[in-house]
């Protein structure tokens, strides 16, 4: 069954720990951080998933939009992560590497996300220490976009990657989920699915959650 993923990135700032809540028949929560260098935005950071992780024992889903992870890593590791997915296009490929060994290396998941344009090949060269790959659906940096057309076929590919190097790999999905694309992206082969606005939204967001896993 497939995992879905609130994203706090559209939830009300003023009460986060009561919307945080609000989704706990989710699977995940979808942390973004944005350093307004590697996408034209600014979220929050490490204070802020300090203070959520007593919140929820929901896992937490950290996709860190920022260039060069390598230096920030450890930290959100230590202070509560339990998936950290970095972006193939923020640094280096050995920092990259690098990057995904710390995480590795705190018992933590490591993802690796890649943009629009970026093809999924990109990650094969990382692909032995990934357990999570995360295909944007829209452009990184702002919520409440749509949905990419071209989103499926590069959800194939990953899923496709994934089981040639034998790796029990999430396929993680952001940006532009609703009912519809949430069917599109299962259909592929995603496992992962992250919505923000259509939950945050929703009139009733535990029902919305159960309608995006398909059941």
């Amino acid at each position: 069954m497939v995992k879905i993923a609130p994203s706090i990135l559209s939830a009300d700032f003023t009460r986060l720990g009561l919307e945080v809540e609000s989704v706990k028949s989710g699977d995940l929560i979808h942390f973004d951080v944005m350093d307004g260098v590697f996408v034209p935005n600014i979220s929050y950071g490490l204070p802020v998933l300090k203070a959520l992780r007593p919140v929820t024992a929901l896992p937490m889903d950290v996709h860190l939009m920022i260039t060069k992870p390598l230096r920030f890593v450890e930290r959100f590791c230590d202070l509560g992560a339990d998936v950290v997915t970095v972006h193939v296009e923020a640094d280096e490929p050995d920092k990259i590497r690098e990057a995904l060994l710390r995480i590795r290396a705190r018992g933590k998941k490591a993802g690796l996300s890649v943009k629009p344009a970026t093809p999924v090949s990109a990650c094969q060269p990382f692909a032995e220490l990934l357990d999570n790959l995360l295909i944007m659906a829209v452009e990184p940096g702002f919520g409440g976009q749509s949905f990419m057309a071209d989103a499926p076929e590069k959800i194939a590919q990953a899923a496709a990657l994934v089981r040639r190097v034998g790796r029990d790999c999430d396929i993680e999905v952001d940006g532009g989920i609703n009912r519809e694309t949430a069917r599109l992206c299962r259909e592929a082969g995603a496992t992962v699915l992250v919505a923000g606005s259509h939950i945050f939204k929703a009139p009733d967001r535990a029902e919305e959650i159960r309608i995006l896993r398909g059941i």
